[in-house]
Order: C-alpha cells, then structure tokens, then sequence
C-alpha cells in the first residue's frame, strides 16, 4: 500500500506543478485560451486572472491531493487509488474556466480587437517541402513490441497454467486467468495498438495538421511550427517506446509467475518518465519567442467561435484533424472533423479489447 500511496502522491505531485506552469509555457496570445491581440497580453485582467488561477490551483490542489490520499489510505479500496490524481484534475478545470470566462468578458467589454488588422498566415512550403518524419524514433517502439512477442512464443509451453493478470496495490496478485492466447498476450496487442494509435496520431501532426503561423512574425512563427512538429512527433513515439517497455515488464511477470511488491512501478515508472520528459521538452518550446523579424502590424484573427472553453476545437469547416492546443501542451483534434470520433472510438475500442482478453478468461 505504501508503493501504491507513494505512486499516486508523485504523480498529483506532477500534475499540479504542471497545471501551475501552464500559464507561462502558453503562448501569451491566447491566456487560458481566449485569443488576444499582442498589446493585451499584459492587460490587468490577463495579469490578474493568472495570479488568482495559480493561487487557487496551489491551494486547492494540494488540499485535494492530500485528502484523496487519506481516504485511500483509510480505505484501502483499490478502485480509490486514482481518486488523487482525479480530484487535482478537477480542481484544474474549477480554477481554468472561471479565468476563461472573466478574459472573454473583459475582452468582449473592451472590443480589444477593435481597429486592429486581422490576418492569416500560411506556410506554403509545408505541402511543397515538408520536414522528414522522424522514422527512426519508431524503431524502439516496435523492437520491444516484436522481441516482446517472441519472448512470449518462446516461452508460451512453459508458462503457469493460471496467470496473475492484475496485481492490488500492494503488489500482491489478486485476479487469475487460465492461460490462453487471449490473456497471455493481452499486452503484447496492447503494444500494439499504443504503437499504432500513437505512432498515427505523429503522423497526423505532420501529414493532417493545421499550422497556427502568427501573421504578426509569419517568418519565425512557420520556423517554430516545423520545429515543434519534429519535436512533438518524437514525443509520442518516445512515449510510445517507454510504454511498451513498461507492458513488456509487466507480461515478464506474468509469464513467469514472478510476484513482487513494486509490481505497479513496473509499468507505471517508464511511462511517467517519458511523460515527464516529453512536457519538459515541449514546454521548452512551445511557443514562438521574439526574434530579429520585423512585425507585419497584422494579429490573429478572432477565433474564439470555433473553441469551446478555450480547449476543445468544432470547425467543420476546417479539414485538419489536429491542430495546435490553444492552452497547454501539443496538439488536439478538431472535433468538428468526423475522424475524430473515429478516432475516439478506436481507443475505446482499444481499451475493451484489452479488458475482454485479460479478463474474459
């Protein structure tokens, strides 16, 4: 129970820090996602609504964290150890939309786009001479899935007639299967389909996404964007290696009959570590800095219309399956676009086949 606690504290941990930075690692345009013109990024309203949402967010986080973890460790119940992380998620969107709204209404109030010459700035180039997609950073992926599942072939006569298929939280097995194809290699198509949906959803960053060049600086923004498509491909198939490693551990110990108390960390610390380095990464360069460029006197154009509290995309109109986060970090998909909800359901999908393999006997 102490490993379980200790997981769930770090990774609350984690998130608040992060919820916390948001705000500076944003592109100052858009706070807390409502699009503003570069002379208003530091209007009172932006400054004051910032101060008051990271406030709210420390205290209140904390205090959600904390009592998550005593109710647990009261508990006990295993269905409760993700209720930390849930609750500091909650408190996130009780902090961010209150932000959200007082900007669009301040916004609103001050016609802050009034007079101003909105423009859009596209990056011909990026059909004509795109950037490489980074292949090479697939091949981990898929090594550990194939040598994962030649492990598997190899060892399949020798595995343990009932296999340990999910352990508690203090590492002991609590739920067997008879061993099949089906349960043994649960998380071998589990590789496989993470790889698959995160490998495609890189893919869609440079083949289907949408460019957000800011009119102001087309130069150095179009610059930024092919770098930070680069860097967030390399994200999610390094994410996608590290999640792999953490399912083939954990189909180690299944295999083998292995029974150890820190059996959560096995999958959970991988995959932390490369979360925590892709958010480094990206929020290092999330955002276009000034450069040497002289500014056009265009701005973006206003379009608050098409997201939804600043963090979820509807354009119908728009063909672009991904486009770049208005708040936070990496990409989101446009909603509007039908692929989206085909998407979706392909990892809903995902996820029952995995629950119907490993626990359908």
């Amino acid at each position: 129970m102490t490993i379980a606690i200790a997981l769930s504290s770090g990774v609350s941990a984690l998130m608040l820090v992060l919820f916390l930075v948001l705000p500076s690692v944003s592109s100052p345009t858009v706070p807390f996602g409502v699009r503003v013109p570069a002379q208003r990024v530091d209007d009172p309203t932006v400054r004051g609504q910032t101060r008051i949402y990271r406030w709210r967010v420390l205290a209140l986080g904390m205090v959600s964290a904390v009592v998550g973890v005593v109710i647990y460790g009261l508990t006990g119940k295993p269905f409760l150890l993700p209720l930390p992380v849930l609750m500091v998620v909650g408190v996130w969107f009780g902090c961010y939309f209150p932000a959200n709204h007082k900007i669009r209404v301040a916004k609103t109030a001050g016609s802050w786009y009034e007079g101003l010459h909105e423009g859009i700035a596209v990056d011909t180039e990026l059909r004509t001479d795109p950037p490489r997609f980074p292949w090479l950073w697939l091949a981990p992926a898929l090594i550990v899935t194939v040598a994962t599942m030649v492990i598997g072939v190899i060892t399949y006569p020798s595995m343990p007639e009932m296999l340990v298929v999910h352990h508690g939280a203090n590492g002991a097995p609590n739920r067997l299967a008879a061993k099949s194809v089906g349960t043994a290699f649960s998380l071998v198509f589990l590789q496989m389909g993470m790889t698959a949906l995160l490998a495609g959803f890189a893919a869609g960053i440079f083949f289907g996404s949408r460019s957000d060049i800011d009119p102001g600086r087309p130069v150095s923004s179009a610059r930024w964007h092919r770098r930070y498509m680069s860097l967030g491909a390399k994200a999610l198939l390094g994410l996608a290696a590290m999640i792999d490693v953490g399912m083939m551990s954990s189909s180690l110990l299944m295999w083998t009959g292995t029974v150890i108390s820190w059996a959560p960390l096995v999958v959970a610390l991988p995959i932390l570590v490369a979360v925590v380095v892709a958010v480094v990464v990206l929020a290092r360069n999330n955002f276009t800095r000034d450069e040497d460029e002289e500014v056009t006197g265009l701005t973006h154009r206003d379009d608050d219309m098409y997201w939804r509290g600043g963090l979820f995309y509807v354009n119908p109109e728009d063909h672009a399956l991904v486009v770049p986060r208005r708040f936070g970090l990496g990409w989101t998909l446009n909603f509007g676009n039908p692929w989206a909800a085909m998407l979706l359901v392909a990892v809903v999908a995902l996820a029952g086949l995995l629950v119907t393999l490993r626990f359908g006997g």
